[in-house]
């Protein structure tokens, strides 16, 4: 599988079984994403792969309502990272434009695995952090959970998430994200789309 095909194939699936996590892909998936580039080659990514039953089942308790198709996954990857890192550059957060380029080399290389890597906003950090014990001067940027899709519809997902399961959700226009040459209008946006 090409990088275009990887790109193409990747879906955001929440129907998942399980899938074999061993310490060989583990290692496979680390030396992907530690490939990716990041300011001065600062590598301010972190990540914790909890793939014991025991610590999975304690990862439930910081998933947000409207996660628990979360359960069925074979490990979950916290990802964090901190400011000082990587470049301070004033006005901007570069650390976590640098550790979003890893996750994304990292759920790359899961697709062309034959795996979902399905990265989520709905935890608690704080929550995460009890758990995995992770300081506190950590972010925890994403929870990214892994396993095999399942042709079986998870029956705990919301209307919504069934359609989205079933059809790739819609991408917004060439013209609402890209312009050429200056900032055009049509790429202000009013509030984010909202998952459910």
């Amino acid at each position: 599988m090409d990088v275009k095909d990887a790109i193409l194939t990747r879906r955001a699936y929440r129907s998942l079984e399980k899938a074999e996590i061993t310490d060989a892909l583990i290692e496979d998936l680390i030396g992907f994403l530690k490939l990716a580039p990041s300011c001065f080659n600062n590598q301010p990514w972190r990540f914790i792969f909890v793939k014991n039953p025991d610590v999975l089942l304690q990862m439930q308790q910081v998933t947000s309502k409207g996660n628990e198709w979360t359960f069925r996954d074979s490990m979950v990857v916290a990802v964090l990272s901190k400011k000082e890192n990587d470049c301070v550059i004033y006005d901007r957060e570069y650390y976590l434009f640098d550790t979003g380029m890893a996750v994304a080399f990292m759920i790359l290389r899961a697709t062309e695995l034959g795996l979902i890597a399905h990265p989520i906003a709905g935890y608690s950090p704080k929550k995460t952090r009890a758990v995995l014990g992770i300081p506190d001067d950590w972010q925890v940027i994403t929870l990214v959970n892994v396993g095999k899709h399942s042709a079986e519809l998870n029956p705990v997902m919301s209307e919504k998430q069934v359609a989205d399961e079933k059809t790739r959700p819609e991408r917004l226009p060439n013209d609402e994200i890209a312009s050429i040459d200056r900032f055009d209008p049509k790429l202000e946006r009013k509030k984010p789309l909202q998952d459910s």
